[in-house]
C-alpha cells in the first residue's frame, strides 16, 4: 500500500492540487528546473506531446508546409509593427551580449514569429502565381511571463508552439483560411475527444496587428476557460509594414494579405485536465504512449510460465494491430499495478492469471468506465478496437454535457452575479468595452467572445449598461 499512498492525488475537486499533482505523479512533466516558468518534459509525458502534435502535423499537412525560422528577431525588424510590439512590449527577453561584448543590435527571443517570417516573405513573395503561401512551424517560443505561473498553462518558454503563417491575394482568400484553420482545429480537439468553444474575441482583446482573431475555449474542472488556440486575420497590416506586394495579373504591384494561427501544449493541460480523475490520467486511445497494459496474475509461481507465455501471445497479437502495448513484469502486487497503470491513463487493461488461462480467456477492464469484461483471446484484436471506439465516444460526449451544462444564459445583472460561480454565462451584450470593465471589477470575470455563427438579437438588452444589445457573448474567468 506504501506506493498507492505515494501515488495518491487530493480530489479533483481541489482542482489546482490536483493539476499540480498529477503532472509530477503520472510523469508528465518535472517542475524542479530552476527558472521560473520553464518546466521539464518527462519521456512518458513528451510521448503524450509526439502523440498530439503527430495529428496536428497530419491535418496541416494536407495542404500546408512545414518549416523553421529562427528563434533570434533583430530589434530593428521587431520594433517595425507598432500595434504588434505593443501587444508584446511588456513580455520580450532580450538578447544584448555575445560573450562579454555588447550586441550592435539587440536580439529578441520571439514571443511569436511574425517579425521574424515576414522580412522573408518579402522576399519570397513576387507573383500571384506564388500564393498561396501556406507555412507551419512547431517551435519553442519566450515569454516574460509575470503572472503565476503553471506548467503547460501559463509559461515563460512555450516549448510546443504551432504557428502557421499563410499569405493570400485578397482579404476573402485570408479569411477563408482563418475559417479553414478552426475547422482543423475543431477536427484536432474531437481526436483529443475534447469539446471546444468557438468565439471572435472583441476588439480589446484581438490579436495585436490584426483585423480579428476567432479563438477556441475548452472549460476546465474548475469553471475557468483555457484558450487553446487562436486564428488571427492580418488584412494587409504586416504586409505594408514589411512590404509584402505581389504581382496581379494586370501586372500592378498589390499587397499580399495575410494569416496566422498557432495552438501550444495547452491542449495537453485541457486534455488531462477534463478527462482525469481521482485515480489519475485518462487518456484518449490515439495519445497514450501505452494503450493495453497486460498484468499476469500470478499466485504462488503457479502457472507461471503459462500465464507469461499467454500475455507474450496476446501482446504480439496487439502489436501486429499496430497497438502499443506493455507488460508489467515488474516485482509488485498485481493491485499496485492496476494503480500504477491506470494513473497513467493507459486505456485498457488487460489481466491474464490461472482461471483465464484454463478458460482461454482475459479480463479486459476499461480505464475510462472502470467496466470488467471476460474475452475470448481469439476475440482480443477485434474487441480493443470496438473499445477504443467505445472509450472515444464516451470522454468526448461526457466531456460534452459537461460544457453544454455549464453554458447558462443570463439576462440580468442579478443573474449574472448569482451564477458566475462555475462555468460560462451567455450574455445580451451593447458592445461597449466599458461593460466589460465593469464586468470584470464586480465578478472577476469578461467578455471571452461573441460565439460564431449565432445569429444576432437586436431585441435584448445589456444588462450592465441597460443599452441596446444586438449580440450575444460568452462570459468566463479565464486563465
Amino acid at each position: 500500500m506504501e506506493e498507492e499512498n505515494e501515488l495518491a492525488l487530493p480530489a479533483k475537486e481541489n482542482f489546482s492540487e490536483w493539476y499540480n499533482d498529477i503532472l509530477v505523479k503520472a510523469e508528465i512533466m518535472d517542475v524542479r528546473y530552476p527558472v521560473k516558468g520553464l518546466y521539464v518534459w518527462n519521456p512518458f509525458g513528451f510521448s503524450i506531446r509526439k502523440k498530439a502534435y503527430s495529428i496536428i502535423r497530419e491535418l496541416l499537412d494536407r495542404d500546408h508546409e512545414e518549416t523553421l525560422f529562427p528563434l533570434l528577431i533583430p530589434e530593428n525588424e521587431f520594433m517595425k509593427e507598432t500595434k504588434h510590439i505593443k501587444g508584446f512590449e511588456e513580455e520580450v527577453y532580450w538578447v544584448t551580449h555575445g560573450g562579454t561584448s555588447p550586441l550592435e543590435v539587440n536580439l529578441a527571443l520571439r514571443p511569436t514569429s511574425e517579425t521574424a517570417i515576414y522580412p522573408i516573405y518579402k522576399l519570397w513573395v513576387r507573383s500571384h502565381a506564388d500564393l498561396p503561401i501556406k507555412y507551419y512551424q512547431i517551435v519553442n517560443t519566450f515569454r516574460y511571463e509575470t503572472k503565476h505561473t503553471r506548467p503547460l498553462i501559463r509559461l515563460r518558454e512555450i516549448t510546443s508552439f504551432k504557428e502557421a503563417h499563410t499569405v493570400h491575394e485578397t482579404w476573402e482568400d485570408a479569411a477563408a483560411q482563418v475559417d479553414e484553420a478552426i475547422n482543423r482545429y475543431h477536427e484536432f480537439y474531437k481526436r483529443l475527444c475534447l469539446p471546444v468553444l468557438t468565439s471572435k474575441r472583441p476588439e480589446w482583446d484581438k490579436f495585436p496587428g490584426a483585423d480579428y482573431t476567432i479563438a477556441v475555449d475548452a472549460l476546465m474542472p474548475d469553471g475557468r476557460t483555457l484558450q487553446v488556440g487562436t486564428a488571427h486575420h492580418l488584412g494587409n497590416n504586416f504586409a505594408k509594414t514589411f512590404d509584402i506586394e505581389y504581382e496581379d495579373p494586370n501586372g500592378e504591384q498589390v499587397y499580399a494579405y495575410q494569416s496566422c494561427y498557432g495552438i501550444s501544449e495547452r491542449c495537453i493541460a485541457a486534455m488531462i485536465s477534463v478527462h482525469g480523475d481521482d485515480k489519475g490520467l485518462t487518456l484518449p486511445p490515439e495519445i497514450a504512449p501505452v494503450q493495453v497494459i497486460i498484468i499476469p496474475v500470478i499466485f504462488k509461481n503457479k502457472d507461471k510460465e503459462s500465464i507469461l507465455d499467454a500475455c507474450k501471445n496476446v501482446k504480439e497479437s496487439l502489436e501486429s494491430a499496430g497497438l502499443k502495448t506493455k507488460i508489467d513484469t515488474s516485482d509488485r502486487r498485481p493491485g499496485a499495478k492496476y494503480y500504477r497503470w491506470e494513473m497513467k491513463g493507459v486505456p485498457l487493461r488487460i489481466e491474464i492469471g490461472p482461471k483465464d488461462l484454463k478458460n482461454e480467456s482475459v479480463m479486459m477492464v476499461r480505464r475510462d468506465t472502470g467496466d470488467k469484461e471476460q474475452i475470448a483471446m481469439d476475440d482480443i484484436n477485434d474487441t480493443v478496437a470496438s473499445k477504443f471506439e467505445s472509450i472515444k465516444s464516451n470522454l468526448y460526449e461526457k466531456a460534452k454535457a459537461e460544457l453544454e451544462n455549464n453554458i447558462i444564459e443570463c439576462n440580468s445583472l442579478d443573474e449574472i452575479e448569482n451564477k458566475i460561480v462555475k462555468g460560462i454565462l451567455k450574455i445580451p451584450w451593447c458592445g461597449q468595452e466599458e461593460c466589460n470593465d465593469e464586468l470584470e471589477d464586480n465578478i472577476g470575470a469578461g467578455i471571452l467572445g461573441i460565439p460564431v455563427n449565432q445569429e444576432n438579437n437586436s431585441d435584448s438588452m445589456c444588462p450592465i449598461c441597460g443599452g441596446e444589445a444586438n449580440t450575444k457573448v460568452y462570459v468566463s474567468r479565464t486563465y
